[in-house]
């Protein structure tokens, strides 16, 4: 998204120019340029236009590529590394960081939380994630910014697996998964859209903004009807939708404090997203240690 400059346009000077303020609203569409007022010509450098014929597409979305390009590269190593590319074992899930309460609680081994969200159970897994992923970053990224992606992609990919461990700890007497993918992340890119969706202060029309709106709570409940759908039919490969209820909720509660306000500049728009990410960091870390202390005192 970009910054713009606009003129005000009803205070004139006595000498008859209008006055320029600075602004940078919180939501622009992406590649936004401000208009000029006709009482003051446009002035614009080689150097900007040089950079405006050179910024592509990579520019809007940077940390969308990055996400899937990470995803792709540890299934591309673990393959490289002899592992079955449609259905490796349990224990080689394991050794490449993927999700169990009991190693997590137990053992102690919390970056786990982190890494089972890179890490898929096959091509087929690997391919639906990223697909869901790319459209979901593409949509929300210029919405949320790279790094507001990025930090809602881990936030919630760590919540749906804390949630997973809170329903299945592993521990003795009771049932633990071992769970990997990029599912509960992207169920948190669901929630925050929903949420940034509904606001009116969009720079989109409102009848795309419902449309888009609607895809994204169609698609979040296809997933959880065919993620609670494996409850009835025990295969060997089971969807948790533990950890998409997790990362959808940390998404939705992530969404609420970034909504844009009228008039709001864009510097009180990054110090709300500091603090709900930070927020929900320190918040993941405190039900972490509760969850870990309920189910080792039982």
């Amino acid at each position: 998204m970009r910054h713009g400059s606009l003129e005000d346009m009803d205070s004139p000077r006595s000498n008859g120019f209008s006055r320029r303020v600075e602004v940078q609203p919180e939501i622009l569409p992406p590649g936004y340029e401000p208009k000029v007022g006709l009482r003051e010509p446009a002035r614009v450098d080689e150097a900007d236009r040089g950079v405006t014929r050179s910024r592509s597409r990579w520019a809007y979305a940077p940390a969308t590529y990055v996400l899937v390009a990470i995803n792709c590269l540890v299934f591309l190593a673990m393959v490289l590394k002899g592992i079955s590319p449609t259905l490796p074992t349990t224990e080689q899930l394991l050794a490449w960081g993927a999700n169990n309460g009991s190693l997590v609680m137990l053992h102690g081994e919390w970056w786990r939380l982190l890494s089972a969200a890179f890490v898929h159970v096959g091509i087929i897994h690997l391919a639906t994630n990223m697909w869901c992923l790319w459209n979901l970053g593409m949509l929300g990224e210029p919405l949320l910014g790279p790094i507001g992606l990025m930090a809602v992609y881990v936030l919630s990919g760590i919540s749906g697996n804390l949630l997973s461990n809170a329903v299945h700890p592993g521990i003795p007497g009771h049932l633990g998964v071992v769970g990997a993918g990029a599912s509960g992340a992207v169920f948190g890119l669901c929630g925050v859209l929903i949420v940034l969706l509904k606001s009116p202060l969009l720079p989109v029309s409102p009848v795309e903004v419902k449309r888009l709106r609607q895809s994204v709570i169609n698609f979040a409940i296809l997933n959880f009807v065919i993620g609670g759908s494996t409850w009835f039919f025990h295969a060997g490969l089971q969807i948790d939708n533990m950890a998409h209820l997790g990362g959808f909720l940390c998404g939705l509660a992530l969404g609420v404090p970034l909504v844009p306000r009228i008039g709001a500049p864009r510097q009180q728009f990054r110090k709300r997203q500091h603090l709900a990410y930070y927020g929900m960091a320190v918040l993941l870390m405190v039900i972490g240690f509760g969850i870990s202390s309920f189910w080792l005192s039982a």
